[in-house]
């Protein structure tokens, strides 16, 4: 199966769960089109934050093994976000070991209290900004926290989802992206600067994780 451009065929689902069964099932093609579409963009933007200007590469890899597996997946849209985000993940950190470069490492949270997430906290910080400046200030964050926020808020996973991409239990994902989401909403509302930036995009590249120390 390869993913190609260009518009769906006769009878292809527009829904993309619909699409999800129909590529399982039937390894329908222009289905497959439909998926990655919806879900190509917010990968994209979770790789970003991971591996830099690398990230089509790496989204394009985890796309093949996305193909090659896709009749082994069991479960619904969400969980096929999750299971793509994993394997996205994955092959960004094989990109990272195989340029002899890490993510920056952080202290793990041992504290697994159940701490609301605010995603409307999340979604004020992440939105009232461009797309380049809100991926800038979720990189400056520890990397358990910005992976927390990129899981849930970019990815629109639950707790549950994000822990089973980071292999972690979902107290400490709650935990690691409130603290994240905390931190990004005080940057929006402290700095000038950011807060001039939320009338349009700006062009800055944003920093990876393993470019902040």
């Amino acid at each position: 199966m390869s993913v190609r451009p260009g518009d769906n065929g006769p009878g292809t689902p527009d829904d993309p769960s619909a699409a999800l069964r129909a590529a399982q099932e039937d390894g329908d093609e222009d289905a497959f089109r439909v998926l990655y579409r919806a879900v190509q963009p917010n990968l994209l933007r979770y790789l970003r934050v991971l591996v830099g200007d690398d990230a089509e590469d790496v989204a394009s890899e985890a796309w093949l093994h996305i193909a090659r597996d896709l009749a082994t997946f069991r479960g619904d849209l969400d969980g096929f976000r999750g299971w793509a985000a994993t394997i996205a993940r994955n092959r960004a950190l094989d990109h990272l070991r195989q340029q002899r470069r890490r993510p920056v490492s952080s202290e793990q949270d041992e504290q697994l209290a159940e701490v609301p997430a605010r995603e409307d906290t999340a979604e004020s910080a992440v939105n009232a900004i461009g797309t380049d400046e809100a991926l800038a200030l979720i990189a400056t964050l520890p990397r358990d926290q910005a992976e927390a926020v990129l899981l849930r808020v970019v990815m629109g996973l639950d707790a549950a989802g994000a822990a089973r991409v980071l292999g972690k239990r979902a107290g400490a994902v709650r935990t690691a992206a409130h603290r994240g989401l905390r931190k990004l909403a005080d940057l929006v509302d402290t700095d000038p600067e950011i807060r001039r930036s939320t009338g349009g995009v700006t062009q800055t590249r944003p920093p990876t994780l393993k470019e902040v120390r």
